[in-house]
């Protein structure tokens, strides 16, 4: 795609709904990097939990923080998460994460250091980053805003796809309640909850292919980008 101004492209919605799948094709398309922050919150949730972290000790949160290095790199391919050196990246979407990562992520002190490490990444812009709150908290200012929805059944089922062939052992009924519990907390934490603004175009993909939801996306940026 050319001709496309620097920008930020933000990316909300809720867990499994493909809101990280659209990231990394948009992200490829415009030539853009791609930041996934939900994988950020993972790292944290597990140093935390690998270290033993009591989340409700502030001072345990803090000191623990300040031990934690995130960052991304391009191994073979694949979009890394690296938590001090280590790729993590399949471990990060266990489910023992998935259960605590919520808790985790609502935690002011955790928002306040992603939040800032989050800006730092973007501050060279041409950046799609996708998570809960990018274009309500991180980057309001961003110019294209999509938030990704799909029904509830159908998230449950991509996300038991996933983790069955990665040989995890899981059962649709525990990954619905994860999935229920997580979008309860995310949308009522204080901290920067996940919400729609209406800057948002909202993308309900539960009946949509990869491609479409990519040509929908791509539309309303050319579209976005002919008005200014």
């Amino acid at each position: 795609m050319t001709n496309i101004a620097d920008s930020v492209v933000a990316i909300d919605g809720f867990s499994s709904c493909g809101k990280s799948t659209l990231a990394k094709e948009l992200a490829k398309e415009l030539g853009y990097r791609f930041i996934d922050s939900g994988a950020m919150y993972r790292a944290c949730t597990l140093y935390f939990l690998d270290n033993g972290i009591d989340i409700g000790d502030s001072s345990a949160v803090l000191s623990g923080l300040e031990r934690i290095h995130i960052e991304f790199q391009n191994i073979k391919g694949h979009n890394a998460t690296l938590l001090n050196g280590v790729d993590v990246t399949s471990e990060i979407r266990s489910l023992r994460v998935s259960k605590q990562v919520s808790e985790v992520a609502a935690l002011k002190e955790v928002r306040i250091q992603m939040v800032n490490l989050q800006h730092k990444m973007g501050a060279e812009k041409r950046i799609v980053m996708d998570g809960r709150d990018i274009g309500s908290v991180v980057f309001p200012e961003a110019q294209h805003k999509f938030f990704i929805t799909a029904d509830v059944d159908v998230r449950v089922q991509r996300r038991f796809n996933e983790l069955i062939t990665k040989g995890k052992k899981v059962t649709r009924e525990d990954i619905k309640e994860n999935l229920e519990h997580r979008d309860h907390l995310d949308s009522t934490r204080k901290e920067s909850p996940l919400t729609k603004t209406d800057a948002h175009i909202l993308i309900d993909n539960s009946f949509l292919t990869r491609a479409e939801q990519l040509m929908v996306a791509l539309r309303h940026i050319k579209e976005n980008n002919s008005k200014r």
